[in-house]
């Protein structure tokens, strides 16, 4: 009698709605956004106001007995017919306006019957968890109960059919997405046709409440948990990946950060490090701090080194960005130990040096040289030679 499955679903669904709510006041007149975030608030709408404690504080404050039971229940098919709208906004089409008019005219039509049917039905006995089979044979109040179940069961169905069809056609974040969408829509359905099948038990003469009582909440439940998930997983797919990737970047430009380290610390060029910084924040440091060095490095740069190492490396390889790696490796080198010489000035060019700083995405394969890393696409070892002062 506590609810405590009713109050965590409630929560879990209402912490996905808080997480979307900052997109939908960004963009307040998306209907997908609106239709999802409907979604989420009215199906933990229905967990709140299934919960024990609430149905007796409902009952309670309306002065009616079971008034909780047709409030609940409207609530579920408000949740219905958000599901429905959310389906259509996604298979989209050119009829989507009048789709999702008949889908709420549809359910608004069954808002009205629940509430007529209690309203000439009889419930006098308070029941705040076994209400569906205890009043399954009493008239109006049996066909309230079936009509909710079969509205909910029918969202559930085209939800968990078009999320999974859905599904096979998409990759990565959004696949997941909604095959958790579907599986939760499916434990939804779960729900109803628990419920209906202990209201056909009654019908017989048999006692099946225990599957109202503790599959159905427990099933919501589950649900309730994979929708919210689905939800958000295509939403933290993308960071999630961005940060793997910026984790992985900032390792391998160590190698080329530690060849510049004592020119980063003689000359005062790295910035203060951040600490407990996300991956993406300690990227851009550590690729600040080489720029720095390498624009500092710039007029000790050696051109001819640079030229003469790549089309060594790419006559031997034939892959051209192993070639442009292994020079800038050779080519920094160098500059580093030249600027590093008190007595050596900086060597004057007779014009700029054509590529003399390298694009950001060749750092990583400069650093992969630096290190020696075995040769692939994007990585190169520099060739031995190449790495002692520009001349010849």
């Amino acid at each position: 009698m506590s609810g405590l499955i009713n109050y965590v679903s409630c929560g879990v669904l209402w912490l996905g709605l808080l997480v979307k709510a900052p997109d939908l006041l960004r963009h307040r007149h998306d209907p997908y956004l609106r239709a999802l975030c409907a979604v989420l608030g009215l199906a933990g709408l229905c967990f709140f106001l299934g919960a024990p404690p609430t149905v007796g504080a409902v009952n309670r404050i309306g002065g009616v007995p079971n008034l909780a039971a047709p409030v609940t229940y409207v609530a579920i098919t408000g949740y219905c017919a958000a599901s429905q709208v959310l389906v259509v906004h996604w298979r989209g089409g050119p009829r989507v306006r009048r789709t999702v008019r008949r889908w709420l005219l549809a359910y608004a039509a069954v808002v009205c019957g629940i509430a007529v049917a209690f309203t000439l039905g009889e419930a006098p006995v308070e029941r705040r968890t076994d209400l569906d089979t205890y009043y399954a044979t009493t008239p109006f109040i049996a066909q309230m109960i079936v009509l909710y179940l079969v509205a909910h069961l029918t969202a559930a169905t085209v939800t968990t059919v078009s999320s999974l069809r859905w599904a096979r056609r998409v990759r990565g974040g959004l696949r997941a997405g909604l095959t958790l969408l579907g599986t939760g829509s499916l434990c939804g359905a779960g729900y109803s046709v628990a419920k209906l099948v202990a209201v056909g038990a009654r019908w017989s003469g048999r006692d099946w409440s225990q599957l109202g009582t503790a599959v159905s909440p427990t099933a919501a439940g589950l649900g309730a948990l994979l929708t919210v998930v689905g939800v958000l997983v295509p939403l933290a797919a993308p960071r999630i990946t961005e940060e793997r990737r910026a984790r992985r970047t900032y390792a391998r430009l160590e190698p080329l950060e530690r060849v510049l380290d004592d020119l980063l610390t003689r000359r005062t060029l790295r910035l203060p490090r951040p600490r407990l910084a996300r991956p993406t924040t300690r990227l851009v440091w550590r690729q600040t701090s080489v720029h720095n060095a390498l624009s500092h490095l710039d007029a000790y740069f050696d051109p001819e080194l640079y030229h003469r190492t790549r089309a060594g490396v790419r006559a031997a390889t034939g892959d051209t960005g192993r070639a442009e790696a292994a020079a800038w490796a050779a080519v920094i080198t160098a500059a580093v130990r030249d600027e590093a010489d008190p007595g050596r000035p900086a060597p004057p060019r007779a014009g700029r040096f054509p590529d003399r700083v390298p694009d950001p995405a060749v750092l990583a394969r400069i650093a992969d040289a630096l290190a020696g890393a075995a040769p692939g696409p994007a990585t190169a070892a520099v060739p031995s030679g190449t790495t002692t002062a520009g001349t010849p």
